[in-house]
Formats: structure tokens, sequence, C-alpha cells
């Protein structure tokens, strides 16, 4: 095992320090909410059916942990009251919000308590007598309410740095956070997390004695009929993404993937934050350097937020041990894509946002190569060069490549394309030596080194390659990449940061230059004021909803 004090760890801790900081992304701590009443007007003065529902409301939260069923019917109630109420006036706000914590209650209650109104209606005794709770049926077989645990999202107080602002949609029912029971054995082939964390709304209806529960989908939906009236159906956009953050997040260890890439190998996945829709475009993110897809959180929350960017785009993203040097990444990630276009035949353009080394990934899914790359690199053609059958394909696909036909739009955000100095300074060197180059790239580089000649200004390595060699302004592949054109016909953009220093073209957010971020040709360019991460910078977000309306409003 590793000492603690020994030369290795400490190098490895500097290291962490300097690229990650002590940043927490999310925390979540689950609580007991308390009813907080809106204050009821009443031309009367008279109890309103919305007051006798807070009464039944409070009595419920009383002894819920004693009689569990008898206050989800008393929350049943009071939510069949509250619907009264709405009904007879529709902007009657004390109703909507009793009616929208009794759901919640009643669906708490139903999880807590472990009660399964889902694969037979459940005989809940009120007051009045005997309601059947039910729900309402999904032919999707992911819809099944009996695969998840739901929590209602305002049992969650929520922290962190990826989660400071909680982005909500007013309207008619109770916002729920759902998560997977078990992993999903088909979670690769269909594209998703390896447990579903998912955001619903839940809305209770009544028919005579009868009370049916649906699920829907606020990403999908704006509004929903409810007793014969169209309401702007609630939703959160920030609970459920803390929840996933919070529990899924600390299971993809950044500084571990970039160390040790070999080991986490499995972890290249490219996947969906949300439920597949063909008429809506998708957004592919990809992260940087020793990252995760955490670290777009705080931009997909706000971009969620916008209506036309929720009618339009769904959003999947692509992660991937960051070790690796990236043109193996990238050639991961087009086999992937190659995949998805066989499974999901029918979409719109695709549009890919990558930060950091993220974006140098992104470049190479719209640049066509032929076989100039492999001739510069090796002096000979594919054919004259004389590899083992392994090694010739893993550089064939890195080295040999056209540009993806279903992108139809990229945005780089702080890109390294021409290199980073830092790849070069002692941190960077640090770095570069701890990472263990997995064993098939290892050999494909010992390959690579024997039929190879480089030339004086190369960077003169002793190995193969890993993620921050590729990112040296010195890299071979780096300056050849760059002699080769984007394709034509893909609209592209870019954001960098300054520090808030104003001194571009001068400018550096602190570890990516101006000078190598920068595009010629790119149809906007935004300087924010941010240092490396300024895909988290409030101006960057506003920056990239404009060029996703602009998207929507070009095609």
């Amino acid at each position: 095992m590793m000492s603690c004090t020994s030369p290795r760890f400490a190098c490895l801790l500097v290291l962490s320090v300097a690229l990650a900081g002590c940043a927490t992304e999310a925390t979540i701590k689950e609580r007991v909410p308390s009813f907080k009443p809106l204050t009821a007007t009443s031309a009367s003065g008279k109890p309103s059916p919305a007051t006798k529902a807070e009464e039944m409301i409070r009595h419920a939260l009383s002894h819920v942990r004693v009689n569990p069923l008898a206050a989800l019917g008393e929350n049943m109630q009071a939510a069949q009251g509250a619907l009264a109420a709405l009904k007879a006036n529709p902007n009657d706000a004390v109703a909507l919000h009793d009616y929208n914590f009794a759901v919640s209650r009643m669906v708490g209650i139903i999880s807590q308590s472990k009660l399964d109104p889902w694969t037979k209606p459940l005989a809940v005794p009120t007051a009045n007598g005997t309601l059947l709770l039910t729900h309402k049926r999904d032919p999707r077989p992911m819809w099944n309410p009996a695969l998840y645990k739901f929590t209602p999202a305002d049992q969650f107080t929520i922290g962190g740095d990826y989660v400071k602002e909680r982005v909500t949609r007013p309207g008619i029912g109770a916002s729920i956070v759902a998560v997977g029971r078990e992993p999903n054995n088909e979670w690769r082939t269909n594209y998703l997390t390896k447990r579903i964390y998912y955001g619903v709304t839940a809305v209770a209806r009544f028919q005579g004695n009868r009370c049916v529960l649906a699920f829907e989908d606020p990403l999908e939906k704006e509004t929903v009929s409810v007793d014969g009236r169209t309401m702007d159906l609630a939703a959160d956009f920030t609970v459920p993404l803390a929840v996933m953050l919070a529990s899924a997040g600390p299971q993809i260890p950044k500084l571990e993937r970039m160390l040790f890439p070999e080991k986490y190998a499995e972890t290249a996945q490219l996947a969906r934050l949300d439920a597949y829709n063909p008429n809506k475009a998708v957004v592919l993110v990809i992260h940087g350097l020793m990252d995760s897809p955490s670290t777009w959180a705080p931009m997909i929350i706000k971009l969620r937020s916008d209506p036309e960017i929720r009618r339009n785009y769904q959003f999947w993203f692509y992660s991937y041990p960051s070790g690796y040097p990236y043109p193996y990444s990238a050639s991961i990630l087009r086999e992937k894509l190659d995949d998805v276009e066989r499974r999901y035949p029918t979409h719109r353009p695709m549009v890919v946002i990558g930060h950091s080394m993220g974006g140098c990934i992104s470049r190479l899914l719209m640049t066509d190569t032929g076989d100039s790359l492999w001739k510069l690199l090796f002096n000979k053609t594919p054919a004259q060069t004389k590899f083992p059958a392994s090694s010739k394909k893993i550089y064939t696909d890195a080295l040999i490549f056209k540009h993806r036909p279903e992108i139809g739009r990229v945005i780089f955000i702080a890109a390294p394309l021409k290199g980073s100095e830092i790849a070069t300074i002692s941190i960077g060197r640090i770095g570069s030596m701890l990472i263990q180059t997995p064993r098939k790239l290892l050999l494909a580089g010992n390959d690579a080194l024997k039929i190879t000649t480089f030339q004086a200004n190369d960077l003169k390595l002793k190995r193969a390659p890993n993620s921050i060699d590729t990112l040296s302004p010195q890299n071979r592949f780096v300056r050849m990449i760059n002699k080769i054109p984007i394709v034509a016909g893909i609209p592209h953009h870019t954001i960098q940061g300054d520090r808030g220093k104003g001194d571009t073209p001068n400018s550096s957010d602190g570890v990516v230059p101006y000078w190598s971020s920068h595009m010629e040709g790119a149809q906007s360019e935004c300087i924010v004021p941010s240092d490396h991460s300024a895909h988290q910078n409030p101006q960057a977000f506003a920056e990239v909803a404009r060029i996703l309306k602009l998207n929507v409003a070009n095609q």
C-alpha cells in the first residue's frame, strides 16, 4: 500500500490540490417538511375548502409516524378539497399551495411506509369512506413507478458549489425525485446512467372514490389538464440533479480516473440525462482533464429553466478517464456515436459543448484527416507502416477519421486547442509522470517510438503520451492537428475566461491563454470574467443559451 509520507503520494497530493481545489459539488440532507400555510382571503369570512385542507394536512403531519395509512387518507382528502377550491377559482394560490403540499406528503408516505398502489389499487380509509389509490399506467417500461423510490423534492435541503441556485417552475403538482431501486442492467446499451435519477411531477386526480396518481415529465410537458382545466405543470430543475451529484458523483473519482485510466476504462460512457425525444436536438457536453459530467450541473440547471431550450433540446454527456491521450478518448466517443446512430437514427443535428480538454475532443469531431496525420507522424502511408494489428487499430482510430455528420454546431469553452504551457512546467510534468498508461496504449506507444523519428523541437518522450502530454504546445499531435482545417459548414463558437482583467488578446484564464483558445472562423467569441471554470460562469450560461436559440432559429 502507498505510504502517506512517500514522495509519490506527496506529489499526488500537491497535484490534486492544485487542479481540483477543495470544492464540494453537492450535499443533500433529508428532513421532515413543515407546513407553512399561505394567508387565505375570504370575502364572506367563512372557512374555505382550502382552510379545511390545511387542517387535515396539519393533523396528518402530527401522527404520520404512528398511523401512516390514516395520514395518507387525510392528505388525499386535503388534496381533493384543495382541487375543488381550484376548480371554483383557478387563481386561488392558497388552494394550489395546499394541493401541492398534500400530494407531496402522499408520495412521501407511500415511499417511507413501503406502500404499494402500483401493482393494484390501495384501499385507504378516510373520514368520508374508503378511497382507492392507484396510478395512471404508462406504456413505456421505464415509467413503471414500481421501479423507483420517490422522494418529494421539498424534503431535501441542498448545498454545494454546483447547486447554489434552486431553479423551479411554479404550477400544479408535487416535484418528486425518482431514483431507480436497482441499477439498470442495460444502462450501457440504453445510454443511461447506471442508476436512474430523474425529476418528475406528481399530479393526483379524483374520479369518484378513486384517486389516480400520474407522474409527469416536466422536461416534456409545460402544462397539464386537471379537472378539465389546463394549468402550468410545477417543476424543480435543481433538486434531482443535486441528489444525483451527491449520491452518484463520488462514485466517479476524478483524480483516480486521470491517474489510473485503465482501472476505470468502463467509465467511458455516452449517456443521456433526459428521456430520449427524437424531436429534440441533443446537446452533448464533454468535460475536461480530471473532471466528470457533474461539472456541467450549474449550466444544465440554468439552461433547463428556459422554456425554449426545454422545448428544443435534450442533454447528453460523454464521460471518460481523462488520463487517456485525448485523440484516443475521441476515438472511443466516435465508436459510441456510431452505435447511437444505429439505435436512434432519426434526430435533429447535435450541438456539442466541450470544456477544456473536452473542447480538444470536440475539435476532432469536426475534422477530416484522411491519412495526413498518419503520414506526418510516421512519414509513411498506413499501408507502408508495419505495426502489430492491435497497435495499428489504435492509431488508425485515433489518427484517421472523418467529421461527424450528425453534429450541427460546436461550442468551445476554455479549450487549449493549441496547447497549454501548464503541461510543460513542473506541476504538469509531475502529473504526466504519475499517470499510469494503459497497457495496450503503452504497447502501441512503444511500437510507434520504434519507427518514429522525432524532430529536434518535439517534446522528448521515452514513453507513450498521455492526456497531459497531448495538451502541450510542443506535442507533435497538437501541432499537426492545427495544420488541418475544420470542415466547412459546421458553425462553431468560443467562450474564454480572462479572470476579469479585460486584457484580451493577451489574456489567460490561468490555465489556457487566449492565443490557444482563439479560433479564426468562429461565428462568435465571448470573453467572460472567469478563471478556467468558464463553463460555470453566469455570463457563459447566457452566451450558451443565446447560441442554442440561434441554432433553433437557423434550422
